[in-house]
């Protein structure tokens, strides 16, 4: 991970940036013909309840076609329904010739089965027909429909639960399920998982739920086995996707203004304006297009085949430019959405240059020649943000770099609203983070081996020319899987198996209840002179893991706030390496970059990891040396000012916890916290004491009162 030392365009500063070592293995298939993915989820093909957690491009849609195929065939299910978020979609379920690639059976829908083809929108009042059609497909000989979420909802609210027994339910963007009451295709697999009798395939390109809200029950989520494939594999991988860059841009005034500085018409691109209820927006949709267009060149006219508009560069190229904003002409937007569906031109790099989009063209659309997604104003979920990227993570011949960039109204002293502007500010950068962590490879951590030999080695992976070494803190790379081993002393490790999953499978969800938590960032980023990296690394993050999981061990709790911890902060320690190195290189300049398991060694340090210095790092020190270089400065120092004159008072809760950390001190040192002490954790110990004191007096006393005015 490195800030590039040429991006095209000196006003984007990159918050981080990915260089891949360009395997090609993500491409190669196996005798069956499946790509690595695909044979990864494949092995599991026997479990009833199977969660497929993937990047998008990764090829999920054809890993459930061998995994459907298999439970139709050899596991004696009667049908297969594929559901998916909306009809768009439907296409990539379409019949594939698995035989010719060296798989058993072909994929095949018939017609009248993929319902995302027939007409109508899915209301209730209009999906009656569809609902119907599901009913007949039940009682058909036939094995496979695809149909939309709202379909679904619609049939078995109708039909109910029994009538899809012995079947497989496959639920493609597994995202927008969630477990809350009033999500109901959520409510109705918690049913399905309740009466047993079906087999469940979940499927998502993200690795978090954006709106913080769990998408299954602890308990029903602990019946499904999962499937991981990293981003950090997926990219690896590619055969010409060497690097991919994720940053934000500061504006003021209008949006349509700023625009021309990251907008390069060289770039295949798609634009993502902000919603009409938004902040950014100009309340004119149109004309908001019109102007991004002026940005790129002079309009030229209309094709009429396409409905695409033609502009021209100043250059004098040549671009076409698909509107996906305007629905005035119905006429007009069907062929616009009909040639960018078009088969034949897939393939086609020359077909379409940019496309403005206001709500589509976010998850399942397949452009593999986009090189930068641009999005305008901060995106509420954290979810739709992985699925805007990955429209730019498509491997394509010829196509070496991919960014993201997410234009940023910058806050300003004359804005009547610098409270939203700041929170607006702090989610585009919670996002940006968040990116670098689901990025980075798996990490699986344990203790430092203190005996002699090879005992805490890993099979399968490389430890680096001197192999493993029992006198030194060891990293090793297993490239087939994506995975780090890292060494650290005093790490405690998980007890319980939900806690040893979550450790292997949902650091990233933890990771993202850290970042959504808006005292947190604003401490980290903009109060850090007044703030004790352990206030958040320990304080905050123990909080987030126990509302989380509150049924776990207070061991297993510390366990997962510890590897959580840890896989934040390794990664954003490689990154201030990566930055330090590429501007020396800069100085120098030189070109190239630290590889990511250079920059781990390095940190590592051959023996200086431990937990106790995980802990006393903030993890957003890399990221204020990139805010730093793309914020306004008198701007940064507004809400840098804004945030230190907030007073924060210890809570009850707050102080329980300091003093918690203050009886393990005592336990280590033979005495408790010095309110005096020169180190700023230890004073923060020992006023959470004397806080803790404070609040049982204070409870005390009013005790007291109350049984004084019951007796008086």
């Amino acid at each position: 991970m490195n800030t590039p030392a040429n991006p095209t365009h000196a006003t984007t500063v990159p918050s981080v940036s990915i260089t891949t070592a360009r395997t090609g293995r993500s491409a190669k298939a196996n005798e069956l013909g499946m790509r690595t993915m695909q044979e990864r989820a494949y092995t599991r093909r026997g479990e009833q309840y199977l969660l497929l957690k993937s990047p998008p491009a990764s090829g999920k849609s054809r890993a459930l076609m061998f995994i459907a195929l298999d439970k139709l065939h050899s596991q004696g299910l009667q049908q297969a329904i594929v559901v998916v978020p909306e009809r768009s979609i439907g296409s990539s379920f379409a019949d594939e010739p698995l035989t010719q690639h060296g798989f058993h059976w072909d994929w095949q829908v018939a017609p009248q089965w993929n319902l995302c083809n027939a007409p109508g929108v899915d209301e209730p009042r209009i999906a009656r027909s569809k609902v119907d059609a599901v009913r007949k497909f039940l009682a058909s000989p036939d094995k496979a429909l695809v149909c939309t979420h709202a379909t679904f909802r619609f049939a078995v609210e109708e039909l109910g639960i029994e009538a899809f027994d012995d079947r497989l339910i496959a639920i493609d963007e597994f995202h927008h399920v969630s477990s809350n009451p009033d999500n109901k295709l959520g409510s109705q697999l918690g049913d399905f998982i309740a009466r047993d009798k079906v087999h469940l395939v979940a499927m998502t390109g993200s690795y978090f739920r954006g709106d913080s809200e769990a998408v299954l029950t602890p308990t029903d989520e602990a019946r499904f086995d999962t499937v991981t494939y990293t981003y950090y594999e997926q990219l690896n991988g590619y055969r010409w996707l060497k690097s991919l860059d994720i940053g934000y841009f500061f504006y003021t005034g209008r949006y349509v203004d700023a625009v021309a500085k990251v907008l390069d018409p060289a770039l295949k691109t798609i634009v993502h304006i902000p919603s009409v209820n938004s902040r950014e927006s100009l309340q004119d949709k149109e004309r908001e297009v019109n102007d991004i267009m002026s940005a790129l060149g002079e309009w030229k006219g209309v094709d009429p085949v396409t409905g695409f508009h033609l502009v021209q560069t100043q250059a004098g190229r040549a671009l076409k430019v698909a509107d996906l904003v305007d629905d005035s002409d119905a006429a007009r937007r069907s062929r616009v959405l009909a040639a960018l569906k078009d088969p034949a031109q897939k393939n086609n790099r020359d077909h379409v240059d940019v496309i403005i989009a206001l709500g589509m063209a976010k998850e399942g659309f397949d452009w593999i020649w986009c090189e930068h997604a641009l999005t305008i104003g901060y995106r509420s979920s954290l979810t739709e943000i992985v699925q805007i990227i990955g429209r730019a993570t498509r491997d394509a011949e010829g196509k070496e770099r991919a960014r993201f960039t997410n234009l940023i109204a910058e806050p300003t002293a004359e804005q009547s609203a610098v409270a939203e502007a700041v929170n607006d500010m702090l989610k585009a950068i919670s996002a940006s983070l968040l990116m670098e962590q689901v990025l980075a490879p798996r990490y699986e951590f344990t203790p430092k081996n203190t005996g002699s030999g090879d005992a805490g080695k890993k099979e399968g992976f490389d430890y680096g020319p001197d192999g493993y070494q029992p006198d030194r803190t060891n990293v090793g790379v297993n490239e087939a899987t994506g995975q780090y081993h890292i060494e650290i002393k005093g790490l405690k490790m998980p007890e319980s198996p939900e806690a040893t999953r979550i450790c292997k499978e949902d650091l990233n969800e933890v990771v993202t209840g850290f970042l959504q938590d808006k005292t947190v960032l604003e401490r980290g980023l903009f109060d850090r002179d007044n703030t004790v990296p352990e206030e958040l690394t320990q304080l905050r993050m123990g909080k987030i893991v126990r509302e989380r999981y509150p049924n776990l061990s207070e061991a297993d709790q510390e366990s997962i706030r510890q590897h959580a911890v840890a896989a934040m902060n390794i990664t954003q320690q490689v990154k201030q390496l990566q930055q330090q190195q590429q501007q020396q290189q800069q100085q120098q300049q030189q070109q190239g970059s630290t590889a990511l398991l250079e920059g781990v060694r390095k940190f590592v340090n051959v023996h200086d990891l431990d937990i106790d210095l995980i802990d006393r790092i903030n993890p957003f020190e890399a990221a204020y040396a990139v805010l730093a270089r793309a914020m306004d400065e008198n701007a940064l120092r507004q809400v840098q000012t804004s945030i230190a004159a907030k007073k924060i008072n210890l809570s009850e809760d707050e102080a329980r916890e300091l003093t918690k950390r203050a009886l393990l001190f005592k336990n280590e040192r033979g005495r408790l916290p010095d309110l005096h002490s020169a180190d700023a954790w230890e004073q923060r110990m020992a006023a959470g004491v004397a806080a803790l004191t404070r609040y049982r007096a204070q409870a005390k006393a009013a005790q007291a009162r109350e049984e004084a005015i019951r007796h008086g």
